[in-house]
């Protein structure tokens, strides 16, 4: 099952494990496939083989939640350089903010993951994310915005977990249609308004401001803990099917980045609810 996160949708987690596939029926006489035989998205080859060791470490739950804890501590550092010393410097938070999104690019082409450029992204998007909720901090009416975003973020996050585990969120093929659907279309309508905002001046289609924008805002909260649920889905798969280790790191990537989709979409909404 593949995410709709960027870093996981362009492909799964390697599948240099040291376990084929099985896709080719057993042949007569031989050894039975094991009961998951034909759902191993991390397999390779047409044929199986059985107790073959695997060539790298297998990724396991530790290594995710080792390398995301060190991935958004990186944001937390930044943002709180950010948050303290860039506040009135926003120009130079947003080229921050630019670079950050340039490096995740790269990243999410790159065959294998690479820890140096995930957390030189991290440190920039913390700088970027602490200069901005600062700024908003300290304008009227929204002194404790960023806070409550953060909370708002740790509570959808603890949230779609608790849903997940418990399956009352089941990621299924039809699912992920949807949520990559959806999120296409929540992209488009974000760029178009973007585009009437530049040439025609004012609010855009609305999406900012008003009944409309509280709308959009909860769709993009939304959407961010969908795509968690899709997130949680690859790095169980990835655990389960023996990923190689360093993917733990392209892991702790993916849920960042969603974690960080989160957080902007939630102080959107705040903004809008506090009429500013």
């Amino acid at each position: 099952m593949r995410s709709s996160n960027p870093v996981f949708s362009r492909r799964g987690f390697s599948r240099d494990t040291g376990y084929a596939g099985f896709n080719a029926p057993p042949q007569a006489g031989g050894p039975a496939a094991p009961p998951y035989a034909g759902t191993n998205p991390y397999a390779q080859g047409q044929q199986y083989v059985t107790q073959a060791p695997p060539q790298h470490r297998p990724m396991t739950m530790d290594d995710v939640v080792a390398r995301t804890a060190m991935t958004l501590g990186t944001v937390i550092a930044g943002a709180t350089v950010g948050w303290l010393f860039l506040t009135q410097s926003l120009g130079f938070a947003i080229g921050a903010g630019l670079v950050a999104m340039v490096l995740a690019l790269v990243q999410s082409f790159k065959r294998k993951p690479s820890p140096a450029l995930i957390l030189a992204y991290a440190a920039l998007e913390g700088l970027f994310l602490g200069a901005l909720s600062g700024f908003i901090n300290d304008l009227p009416k929204m002194n404790g915005a960023p806070m409550q975003a953060v909370l708002g973020t740790m509570a959808v996050f603890v949230a779609m977990l608790v849903a997940y585990k418990t399956r009352i969120v089941r990621v299924t093929a039809r699912f992920t249609r949807f949520v990559m659907i959806a999120a296409m279309g929540f992209v488009l309508l974000s760029l178009v308004n973007v585009l009437f905002m530049v040439f025609g001046g004012g609010d855009g289609l609305g999406f900012r401001s008003g009944g409309l924008g509280i709308v959009f805002g909860i769709v993009g909260v939304v959407l961010g803990a969908l795509f968690l649920a899709l997130d949680f889905k690859q790095v169980e798969d990835g655990v389960t099917y023996g990923a190689p280790r360093e993917e733990s790191w392209l892991a702790a990537f993916g849920l960042t980045l969603t974690l960080v989709w989160i957080y902007m979409e939630m102080l959107r909404l705040i903004s809008i609810l506090r009429g500013d």
